[in-house]
């Protein structure tokens, strides 16, 4: 054992000075390559600016009443003039009742539509094909979040297939669903006059789109009142808490267009109009794009200014919102984004066959590696940011820059033909 250590050493002394000598030689070879490259790609830049702002709507509270409250409309959902938009119960006993009364009055319909039925199978195929269309709906809601539509699609889901069992399933002969309707007719009516006295609707006094938020700013900020506003007010508004009312049903957005009051720095409000239609990227849980129309442009005061903008669109995606950031995006570019180290200026001379003149001329571009042989492409700078440039290719033949292209970044003495080894 003694012997075999010195044997060990030298071949661990071995491993390690090939592994200097390897490391060595590839650092050598990095610090002696020749040029260095990257590869051009697709690129979309925005000219944009960020903002905070409030959204403004015309809003009226529906004030609660004593008692059970259960309300009957969802987020964004439209109302009109005298329909309900909530039930207001005595106690938990009238609930019950109101809800039994519920279930008793759907049963019925569903008895009245199988006994309007015919045993055919056409029909049954149809009630199925119903069946399976509402499941695929009430999953397609559920994937893209639209939650606010889950209870009505569930209660269709449970209709179509109850038809479907009382037409198809329990084998119920006429006289059987005569005399279970005639039961469910007496039980309505008792239910119906018992709670009368026990359960109030509320009802909506106007048209409008309902939101069950009710945060105190529907009578502080509106349309009219932020075009008045000065920086310094806006921030306020902002900044305050309000003092909710917790007895509210909610409330009714009236109008369908509404506005976004944001403060805007003097350089950006600079390149606004009024009237025109801008870009307004919203974040946070509501990332979307909105057309927007420049309603006001207020003074500029230390720097910024109040820019009210407005759309009718989205309206019901947007009535949870009240202090929201954005971006104004006046302008995107799409092209080959490669480093600014790329861009270079040829300069060469034109001569004219017939006289012999020759002309200098300059063109920007840059130089490609090809099968290890450098190629000048011509470019037009669309925009630049930080380290960058996005081009468009100056041509469009095989000259032409595209996406993918291995850009050199740095060489010293390069030229056009230039041969690199990889």
């Amino acid at each position: 054992m003694k012997q075999g250590k010195p044997v060990i050493n030298s071949v661990m002394i071995v491993l390690a000075a090939a592994l200097a000598i390897y490391f060595g030689v590839y650092i050598f070879k990095s610090f002696d390559t020749p040029y260095t490259s990257t590869l051009a790609y697709r690129y979309t830049m925005l000219d944009s600016t960020p903002v905070d702002g409030i959204i403004a709507r015309e809003e009226t509270v529906i004030p609660g009443q004593n008692g059970i409250l259960d309300v009957t409309r969802s987020e964004g959902e439209r109302v009109g003039a005298g329909q309900t938009v909530a039930m207001i119960y005595r106690d938990s006993q009238a609930q019950e009742s109101h809800a039994e009364l519920e279930a008793l009055a759907t049963e019925a319909a569903l008895l009245n539509f199988a006994m309007n039925q015919g045993e055919d199978v056409e029909s049954s195929a149809k009630l199925d094909e119903t069946i399976l269309q509402s499941i695929v709906d009430l999953r397609s809601a559920t994937a893209s979040n639209r939650f606010s539509e889950l209870q009505d699609m569930a209660v269709q889901v449970k209709s179509s297939i109850l038809k479907r069992s009382y037409t198809y399933g329990e084998g119920l002969t006429t006289d059987d669903l005569n005399a279970r309707l005639a039961e469910l007719k007496k039980q309505i009516s008792t239910l119906r006059s018992q709670s009368a006295s026990e359960v109030s609707r509320i009802r909506a006094q106007h048209s409008g789109t309902f939101s069950s938020r009710v945060d105190g700013f529907e009578s502080v900020v509106t349309p009219a009142s932020v075009r008045s506003l000065t920086p310094a007010q806006l921030r306020e508004r902002m900044d305050q808490g309000r003092q909710t009312d917790s007895s509210a049903v909610g409330k009714l957005i009236t109008n369908e267009r509404w506005s976004y009051a944001a403060l805007v720095d003097a350089d950006a409000v600079q390149r606004l109009r009024v009237g025109e239609t801008v870009t307004m990227r919203f974040t946070g849980d509501f990332a979307q794009d909105v057309e927007m129309q420049v309603d006001c442009i207020g003074q500029v005061v230390d720097g910024q200014a109040v820019v009210v903008f407005s759309s009718t669109r989205y309206l019901a995606e947007t009535t949870l919102l009240r202090q929201q950031s954005a971006e104004i995006i006046f302008a995107h570019y799409t092209g080959i984004r490669v480093p600014k180290s790329a861009l270079r200026m040829l300069k060469d001379t034109y001569k004219d066959e017939e006289t012999g003149q020759e002309t200098p001329y300059r063109q920007l571009g840059v130089y490609v590696l090809v099968a290890g042989r450098t190629e000048f492409k011509p470019v037009e700078v669309l925009s630049e940011g930080d380290g960058y440039y996005v081009l468009k290719p100056a041509a469009s033949d095989r000259k032409a820059l595209r996406e993918g292209d291995e850009v050199i970044t740095k060489a010293t003495g390069i030229y056009i033909g230039q041969m690199f080894n990889p």
